[in-house]
């Protein structure tokens, strides 16, 4: 058995989601997963996901991330060497030329893979029907595992405006980690939330918070009073062995967004992001007078308790890693004594991690 420690416990490595719930336990929906609640100082206690209508209030809102899942990864070749090649994020501009960082990982042969050093700077992979990728230079100085890669041979651009989302449309996968027990279809990887935006991007992974949520759910939540607010963040590859902070996103919170955030905090109810991807969004979105106002672009803020959050009251997510980044925004929303509790408690009720895995609801006042 293989353990980890979280806060001070020990997670057991079976714990890890391999498949989606509807594999795993036949009969049951994307909705079938348990959900820790960690409200204020109480003591944390674990249920299921469709209580959710029922633990929040008339005048809650919640913020749901709306960005679709690509089909990220793709098999290419550097040299003699065979690669993974996991499209992380765009840069700026359509058209030829097009810029990606790009995380460039080992085949294991079971699947999935494992990391690589990054560059060198002039190499380039070759890609099915003639595309390839020149790797021009690291994402930031002293980071070795994304690189600022060109798009070169990648056919003409559809309606996302950019060539490579097309040709990942085409002949890319999602992104599969270790812990997985096989390939899942790009439908598993998206979330009910998922909308064509109107930049034509999307994520590299998916927003797992969102992943439980279904149509009779949200359904359920709007008779119950809950108001949604839609916001936008592409996230990017994450680290999955060094666990480092996320690097800037491209991401969008529109005038309508802001304006429902404000009048649920003007009236008194809690404001709730569904996902960590959402919280960045929207704080990266405050003024200095505390308001929420539209705004877009790319965000490199990182969510500490340190920073803490302005707008923000709650928090749903899955279970992260002992060495996520993720883990210091849980302790801006809920302060750390409440995730130490909640983490505990998951390990003794055998809560499973990662994003086909069980969720967790964190608010500052419950």
């Amino acid at each position: 058995m293989s353990a980890r420690a979280v806060v001070g416990r020990v997670v057991p490595g079976e714990l890890s989601a391999r498949v989606p719930v509807e594999e795993r336990e036949p009969g049951r929906g994307r909705d079938g997963v348990r959900l820790l609640v960690s409200a204020g100082e109480r003591e944390p206690r674990v249920g299921w996901f469709t209580e959710l209508p029922g633990l929040l209030r008339a005048g809650d809102l919640l913020v749901v991330n709306t960005s679709a899942t690509l089909p990220a990864a793709a098999d290419g070749r550097l040299g003699g060497e065979p690669v993974v090649v996991h499209f992380s994020t765009r840069a700026d501009g359509t058209g030829p030329g097009e810029r990606w960082a790009v995380e460039l990982r080992s085949p294991d042969g079971r699947g999935t893979t494992g990391p690589r050093p990054g560059g060198p700077a002039g190499a380039v992979v070759a890609l099915a029907d003639g595309a390839r990728l020149e790797l021009v230079e690291p994402l930031a100085p002293g980071a070795e595992r994304l690189w600022w890669a060109r798009a070169g041979g990648f056919g003409a651009a559809d309606g996302s405006g950019s060539a490579v989302v097309a040709w990942l449309r085409r002949h890319g996968r999602p992104i599969r980690y270790a812990y997985t027990e096989r390939d899942q279809p790009l439908a598993a990887y998206r979330t009910v939330f998922a909308a064509a935006g109107e930049d034509g991007g999307g994520s590299a992974e998916m927003p797992s918070a969102g992943r439980p949520f279904t149509a009779r759910t949200v359904t359920e939540l709007v008779r119950a009073g809950v108001q949604f607010a839609p916001v936008t963040l592409h996230t990017g590859v994450a680290s999955a062995e060094a666990h480092e902070p996320p690097y800037p996103e491209r991401y969008a919170v529109s005038p309508h967004a802001a304006w429902l955030v404000n009048a649920v905090r003007a009236g008194g109810g809690r404001v709730i992001a569904v996902g960590t991807t959402a919280v960045r969004a929207l704080e990266s979105a405050v003024g200095p007078d505390g308001r929420v106002r539209a705004a877009s672009g790319w965000t490199g803020l990182v969510v500490t308790p340190e920073r803490g959050v302005r707008v923000v009251d709650g928090l749903l997510t899955g279970l992260h890693e002992p060495e996520a980044s993720h883990l210091l925004m849980l302790e801006a929303v809920a302060g750390a004594a409440a995730v130490e509790r909640g983490y505990a408690a998951a390990v003794r009720a055998r809560l499973l991690w990662h994003e086909f895995g069980d969720v967790h609801l964190l608010t500052r006042r419950g």
